[in-house]
C-alpha cells in the first residue's frame, strides 16, 4: 500500500478566523469533567483517504473550498485538528450480552466537535481508531480496515433506505498492522451523528454515584434535540417515552428491511433512536429469524427475531437509571414506575404498528384489512421453508398483476406453496383502489434491489487490502445511495451470495 506524504494542510493567515472554527460549538465539552477525558488523537503514520461520501459533505455544507480532502486526510491521520476543535472521548456504561459492565467508555474513539451547518443544525464529528484512551480497559484503540469500511458503508446504506443511523463521512487506511483474528491493516473512520449520547450514559450516572447529573444530562439532550419537551411536568419521562417512541420506530425499519444489528447492548443504544455501533451486523439474505451474525452470540439473544423484545428491555435499563430523577418530578416512585411502566407497554403497541406499516407498504397494500398479518406470516415462512432471498423476493412481488393469473416470479422459486400464496395475494390485490401501475411504482420505492450484502462489502475490502484499490468500495457507496432504483449493467449487485450457509462475524468486525 503506497504511503501518502505527510503534509498538514495550510491554516489561514494570521489574524484571519478559520471558517472552522465558527463552525463548532462543543456543548458536551461544557458538561462536567468527570463526563469525559480530554485528549488528542493519536497519529496514524501513512494514512491514505480512501472515500468521502458526497451525501455526508452535503448534510454537513461542508465545501471542498472550507474542507479539502488533504484536511480529512490529515484529521484521520491525526496529524492536526480544525481549528475549534475540542476532542475527548465519553464515559458510560452498560449492559453487554445482559450483563452490567462498569469499565465502558470511548475505548477507540473521540468526540472531536459540534460542527454546524449552514442551517444551524449541529453534528457530532467523531474520530473512531483514534487511539488508546483512558476507557479503552485492554484494548489497542485501533481500528481495523475491515470493521471501518462495513461502517462506512452500512452507515451510508442507512441513509439510502431512509432509516434513521449515524452517517460516515469518511474512511481511510494506515500503515498500522493491528491484531485481531489476524493482522490487518489500521484505519479510521469519521462518524456523524446529531448525538453520540447512549442510554448507558444515564446507566452510569445513575449506578456509580451521580445521580445528581441525570437532570444534568436529561437537560443537554433536550436542549440540543427536543426543546419541546424542556417544560415538561417531568422533563426526564417525556425524554423517555420519546426516545422509545423512536426506539420503536427504529427497530421496525431494521425488521422491516432484514437487518440485523448484532451487538444491541445498552451502551450501543442511542438515546434519539437512531442505528449506532454497527459491528458484526448483516442484512438477511436467506430469511432466517433465528438468524444471527454475530459469531460470539451463541445463544441467539440478538438475533432477528429477538430484536423487538431486546428493544424493550434495553428500555426497561434505560427507564430503572431514570427512576428516581422521574420519582422527583412526579411525585413518588410508586407514580414513576406506573408512568415509565405505561411508556414501556407504548413502546411494544409501537413497534408492532410500525412494523405492520412498513410490511404492508412492501406488500404494496395501501387499505389494512383482517387477514393481512397472515398473508405477511404466510409470505414470511415460505421464504424460510423454501430458502429463499428477502430481498429479491420482496423485489418480485411488483411484477403480479391482479388483473390476470400470471406465472409466479422467479425469486419466489418453482413450488405449489409459492403458487398458491401468489394467487391468495393476487386477489387480495383486487381489493385496492390504486392501480397496477402506480402500485408497482409505490412498491418500487420501497423494496430495495441493492443492499450491502455482507459478500459485496467484503470483495470491497479485499480489493483495498489486496490491490490498494478503492473501486469496489465507491461503486458500493454509490448503489447504495440510490438503492431502489436499477443501474445499467449492476446486476450483480443485486444478487445474492453464491451459495453456502450465512456468514457469521466477530465483534471486530
Amino acid at each position: 500500500m503506497t504511503p501518502t506524504p505527510d503534509t498538514t494542510p495550510d491554516l489561514p493567515p494570521k489574524g484571519e478566523t478559520p471558517a472552522s472554527l465558527k463552525r463548532f460549538d462543543n456543548r458536551f465539552a461544557r458538561l462536567p469533567a468527570h463526563f469525559f477525558s480530554a485528549l488528542e488523537p493519536a497519529v496514524q503514520p501513512g494514512t491514505q483517504l480512501l472515500d468521502v461520501s458526497p451525501d455526508c459533505r452535503r448534510l454537513l455544507d461542508m465545501s471542498r473550498e472550507e474542507i479539502s480532502d488533504e484536511h480529512l486526510r490529515a484529521l484521520l491521520g491525526g496529524e492536526q485538528l480544525w481549528p475549534g476543535m475540542q476532542p475527548l472521548a465519553q464515559k458510560y456504561t452498560g449492559h453487554q450480552f445482559g450483563s452490567y459492565n462498569p469499565d465502558l467508555g470511548d475505548g477507540r474513539g473521540l468526540l472531536l466537535g459540534e460542527w454546524r451547518n449552514d442551517s444551524g443544525v449541529a453534528f457530532d464529528l467523531h474520530l473512531k481508531g483514534a487511539g488508546r484512551t483512558p476507557y479503552s480497559r485492554h484494548g489497542d484503540g485501533h481500528a481495523v480496515l475491515r470493521s471501518s469500511v462495513r461502517e462506512y458503508l452500512v452507515s451510508e446504506a442507512f441513509a439510502g433506505l431512509g432509516l434513521p443511523s449515524t452517517r460516515a463521512l469518511a474512511v481511510a487506511v494506515n500503515q498500522q498492522q493491528v491484531p485481531r483474528e489476524r493482522w490487518e491493516p489500521g484505519a479510521t473512520l469519521l462518524r456523524v451523528a446529531p448525538s453520540h449520547v447512549r442510554f448507558g450514559h444515564f446507566e452510569w450516572l445513575a449506578l456509580s454515584g451521580h445521580r445528581q447529573d441525570v437532570a444534568l444530562l436529561v437537560n443537554h439532550v433536550l436542549a440540543q434535540h427536543w426543546p419541546d419537551l424542556l417544560e415538561a411536568p417531568s422533563p426526564a419521562l417525556a425524554m423517555f417515552e420519546r426516545c422509545a417512541e423512536r426506539t420503536a420506530e427504529m427497530i421496525a425499519g431494521w425488521q422491516a428491511m432484514g437487518f440485523v444489528h448484532g451487538v444491541m447492548n445498552t451502551d450501543n443504544m442511542s438515546i434519539l433512536g437512531i442505528a449506532l455501533d454497527f459491528g458484526p451486523f448483516a442484512f438477511q439474505e436467506q430469511f432466517d429469524p433465528a438468524f444471527t451474525p454475530n459469531l460470539t452470540d451463541a445463544g441467539g439473544r440478538y438475533a432477528y427475531s429477538e430484536q423487538p423484545s431486546i428493544g424493550m428491555w434495553n428500555l426497561s435499563r434505560l427507564a430503572f437509571a431514570l427512576l428516581e430523577q422521574v420519582a422527583m418530578e412526579v411525585g413518588s416512585e410508586e407514580a414513576a414506575q406506573t408512568v415509565l411502566q405505561h411508556a414501556l407497554e407504548e413502546y411494544g403497541e409501537r413497534v408492532n404498528h410500525a412494523f405492520g406499516e412498513r410490511m404492508r407498504a412492501r406488500l404494496g397494500l395501501q387499505q389494512e384489512m383482517p387477514d393481512d398479518t397472515q398473508l405477511l406470516g404466510d409470505f414470511l415462512s415460505l421464504l424460510y421453508h423454501q430458502g429463499l432471498d428477502y430481498h429479491r423476493a420482496f423485489r418480485a412481488l411488483a411484477s403480479v398483476n391482479e388483473q390476470e393469473p400470471a406465472a409466479t416470479p422467479a425469486d419466489l422459486g418453482q413450488s405449489a406453496a409459492a403458487d398458491g400464496w401468489i394467487e391468495r395475494y393476487r386477489m387480495r390485490l383486487l381489493h385496492e383502489e390504486r392501480s397496477t401501475r402506480e402500485r408497482q411504482q409505490a412498491m418500487n420505492q420501497v423494496n430495495p434491489l441493492y443492499v450491502l450484502r455482507t459478500h459485496l462489502a467484503q470483495r470491497a475490502i479485499e480489493a483495498i487490502e489486496q490491490h490498494n484499490d478503492t473501486r469496489e468500495l465507491k461503486r458500493l457507496r454509490e448503489l447504495l445511495a440510490a438503492p431502489y432504483t436499477a443501474q445499467p449493467g449492476m446486476d450483480y449487485y443485486a444478487e445474492p451470495a453464491a451459495g453456502g450457509a450465512p456468514v457469521r462475524l466477530s465483534c471486530s468486525s
